[in-house]
């Protein structure tokens, strides 16, 4: 299960990178260079943003601007636990009760209308044990949140999600989960779910013993209007970041980051 605080985040772009790695007396490829710098680049400009929101819990409400850090919560459990009386109610809400009920919960901070993409490592978290839905959610007044979303029917996982936040002169008003169907669905997540998500087989992944990793994977964007009613744009670019395999990508820039030469 993921263990970040809400000040000390990541934000990631990811393009395509060859499968080989160089070897230690091997420079590194021109693309690789490329790939590296262009990461680096992302996180200075992400460290020099002025963030003006000082909000950093996922249960308050906040008025954002472009560049500002946004907090918001993605909380693991069963789709009933999210409903009392047939009306879903925020994960914040006291009455759902969801410590009683073996609920495990993430917190995130990425940059308002920055296209990110974060991911929850699943080698010590089975989300099956934890109820095999999630809901993402933020604010208190509004108490937005998102349908729950099936992760894994004990049978199948799903482990690639886009989710979008829709603001409204700088306050959140609603989160959805965006389908793409499964013309992309291909290897270990060949599988199709409902027309809908590419999926593997859960005795696969490593967390029920198998080989594959298969962490979540939550591509982020953004739709509507700030405080200062400039526009959200970032939605508009996911069709055309839809041509690559997000998750993959990340998987390998992150891996040319940290260990470059293999």
């Amino acid at each position: 299960m993921v263990s970040q605080s809400t000040r000390n985040l990541q934000y990631s772009l990811t393009i395509v990178l060859p499968n080989s790695s160089p070897t230690p007396t091997e420079s590194m490829s021109p693309m690789r260079m490329m790939i590296v710098a262009l990461v680096v680049t992302l996180l200075l400009l992400v460290a020099e943003g002025i963030d003006t929101n000082d909000v950093y819990s996922p249960c308050l409400d906040s008025k954002i601007q472009r560049s500002d850090g946004f907090t918001f919560g993605v909380a693991f459990s069963s789709k009933e636990s999210f409903f009392q009386d047939q009306i879903q109610f925020s994960p914040c809400d006291a009455r759902l009760s969801l410590a009683s009920k073996n609920a495990q919960l993430a917190v995130f901070r990425p940059k308002v209308d920055q296209l990110s993409f974060l991911t929850i490592d699943t080698s010590t978290f089975n989300p099956a044990l934890n109820g095999g839905y999630m809901v993402a959610f933020a604010g208190q007044k509004y108490a937005a949140r998102s349908l729950p979303v099936m992760v894994t029917d004990n049978s199948h996982t799903i482990t690639s999600f886009t989710l979008v936040f829709e603001f409204e002169r700088g306050t959140l008003q609603n989160l959805f989960w965006k389908k793409f169907g499964c013309d992309k669905c291909s290897g270990d997540f060949s599988l199709c779910v409902d027309n809908q998500d590419c999926a593997i087989l859960s005795s696969k992944c490593k967390y029920s013993g198998g080989s594959v990793d298969c962490n979540l994977g939550i591509q982020l964007a953004f739709s509507g209007t700030d405080k200062n009613l400039e526009v959200l744009n970032s939605w508009y670019e996911i069709d055309n970041l839809r041509r690559f395999s997000l998750y993959q990508l990340f998987s390998d820039v992150r891996d040319t980051v940290t260990n470059p030469f293999g």
